[in-house]
């Protein structure tokens, strides 16, 4: 169980990227008092937990409306996460992430929980349960919670160049677990 809860926790927190993020909190709460720099960073981690526990309670659902199976799930999680990694790696903007204004951008679903974070949080169901995965998404959301909080600090500290390694990172790790999702897909839809 605590392995199961490891790797879906890191999935979770890589998918989530609060280290990408930071540029654009930052630039949202420079003015900010500490208090609301606080808050700023409690609200975009509420509207991430509402989205992702939505997913988690009632993707399944979904999934049985729109009669979805989940190989399919599995291999068009891994192509999504795959251009999220993309992204990462190569500091591209395929999604359209960032676009709009950074203080909406970073308090609805785009950054925290996008596409890869809901269809991952729906396969986390499926190969282990509500109990793990909502264990590994509260323990995701919270230490994304810590780093937009000590933003100013972790910024200082790594300088746009630390961020960037980070982000370029945090993209291969990404890409090749969704390289496992795309694999696992093609082996369940074609086992006989």
């Amino acid at each position: 169980m605590m392995d199961e809860i490891l790797k879906s926790t890191l999935t979770f927190f890589v998918i989530m990227g609060p280290f990408s993020s930071l540029p654009i909190f930052i630039s949202v709460t420079k003015d900010m008092e500490p208090k609301q720099r606080l808050s700023a960073a409690t609200k975009a981690i509420a509207t991430a937990g509402g989205v992702l526990f939505a997913f988690l309670l009632f993707g399944q659902f979904l999934l049985d409306v729109f009669m979805i199976d989940f190989a399919s799930l599995s291999i068009a999680g891994g192509v999504v996460l795959t251009i999220l990694g993309i992204e990462l790696m190569l500091s591209l903007s395929i999604s359209g992430r960032g676009e709009s204004s950074p203080a909406i951008t970073l308090l609805a679903t785009p950054i925290l929980t996008g596409p890869g974070v809901i269809v991952t949080t729906m396969i986390f169901v499926q190969q282990y349960g509500h109990l793990i995965t909502a264990i590994s998404a509260l323990i995701s959301l919270a230490a994304s919670w810590a780093v937009l909080w000590f933003s100013g600090r972790i910024s200082g500290a790594l300088g746009n160049f630390g961020t960037g390694i980070i982000s370029r990172v945090t993209g291969l790790l990404l890409t090749a677990f969704a390289m496992e999702l795309i694999i696992a897909g093609v082996k369940s839809a074609f086992a006989v």
